[in-house]
């Protein structure tokens, strides 16, 4: 209400201001002044000729000119003529009344804002900026999902955000209100899946292998979900099961997946697995190998890979695939040797540190 008070004193304003001058402008000259100039010209002339300064002629020449002027003075006091002049200020007069508050209310309801709320300048300093925290942002995104409820992007943003923050029980009821308002999707039911599972501290729930059963049934392909329906049958005990899961996961995925060693380490968790492999020839070499010489081949490639990281510790992909061929052969105390020896080779290096760190992390351990 304060703005539209003050909209409307400004419009007062401007009217009186365009007014103002018009209402000067009309007013009529003082009553008899130009005709007492006259008749004091008329006496003046007639003491002249009196006083022999002007002759006869010249007098009454002067009085016939005069005595026009003055008739025509009367003339404009008994009936002042309605000129264009009038008429110009009557029309701008009104359109100063009824115009300009039609125009301006026309030009502002199409470009301002009158339904927009205040905004005090104690907020303006936290609207977006680079430096805004997460949750702030993520707080903004549920004040607006709580408005509207129906908005299907806004939870398909929101859900996994919360997932990473550890939100699990808001994560899942994110993921439901995605299915609900963007449709049914195998990656849509995987990742409910992942939320309920995180909700229960990474078990994975009856409730949470159904998500993962109906996103195959979408999609036989999903990786997500037969992941974790491999950790389900893992948690159950049934390991031939888990590695069977995992091992078909591994058939199909490029060598360069990402969540590959993800998956790899959980296959050598049930003893699915075994060493990095090898190359062609030495896979040829090792099939007429009994299991005492096999293993001794398998140590000598890992301590070979371990002898080239010591002298070139650049090599990223080296030291993950050595953390991992000790997690396979159970040695976790040379996996975590190995480990702290990666970072300290890759410390002045902020890249490649961070693809460790990452690639630690796909491993299942601390990045």
């Amino acid at each position: 209400m304060a703005l539209w008070f003050v909209f409307a004193l400004m419009t007062v304003a401007a009217i009186f201001a365009v007014l103002w001058p018009l209402g000067r402008g009309g007013r009529p000259q003082s009553d008899g002044g130009e005709a007492a100039v006259y008749r004091d010209q008329l006496a003046e002339i007639n003491r002249d000729l009196a006083a022999g300064q002007i002759g006869s002629s010249e007098a009454e020449a002067a009085h016939v000119e005069i005595g026009r002027r003055l008739l025509a003075a009367a003339d404009r006091q008994r009936d002042p003529p309605a000129t264009s002049s009038v008429k110009l200020r009557r029309s701008a007069a009104v359109m100063a009344l009824v115009g300009l508050p039609i125009i301006s209310l026309a030009l502002y309801l199409p470009l301002g804002s009158p339904r927009l709320g205040d905004f005090p300048l104690a907020q303006r300093s936290r609207v977006p900026a680079a430096t805004e925290s997460l949750d702030s942002l993520v707080a903004q995104v549920e004040a607006h999902l709580e408005k509207n409820p129906s908005d299907g992007r806004g939870w398909n943003v929101l859900a996994p955000v919360l997932a990473r923050l550890g939100r699990y029980d808001d994560a899942v009821r994110a993921y439901r209100n995605s299915i609900t308002y963007n449709g049914d999707s195998a990656g849509r039911r995987a990742d409910l899946g992942e939320a309920l599972a995180g909700a229960a501290g990474g078990i994975v729930t009856a409730e949470a292998k159904a998500e993962f059963e109906r996103a195959i049934a979408l999609n036989a392909d999903e990786t997500k979900a037969s992941y974790f329906l491999g950790l389900a049958a893992e948690q159950d005990g049934q390991t031939a099961e888990a590695a069977s899961i995992w091992r078909a996961i591994l058939a199909k995925a490029p060598s360069n997946t990402p969540w590959r060693p993800l998956v790899q380490a959980a296959l050598a968790r049930v003893g699915g697995s075994t060493a990095p492999a090898p190359s062609d020839d030495a896979v040829a070499a090792a099939k007429d190998m009994n299991e005492a010489d096999r293993g001794a081949m398998i140590h000598g490639m890992v301590d070979r890979l371990a002898s080239r990281l010591k002298q070139n510790g650049d090599d990223v992909e080296g030291w993950l695939r050595l953390v991992r061929a000790y997690m396979v052969m159970g040695d976790r105390d040379k996996a975590m040797t190995a480990l702290t020896d990666a970072r300290q080779a890759v410390a002045n290096d902020a890249e490649r540190l961070r693809q460790l760190n990452e690639g630690l992390k796909n491993l299942g351990l601390d990045g």
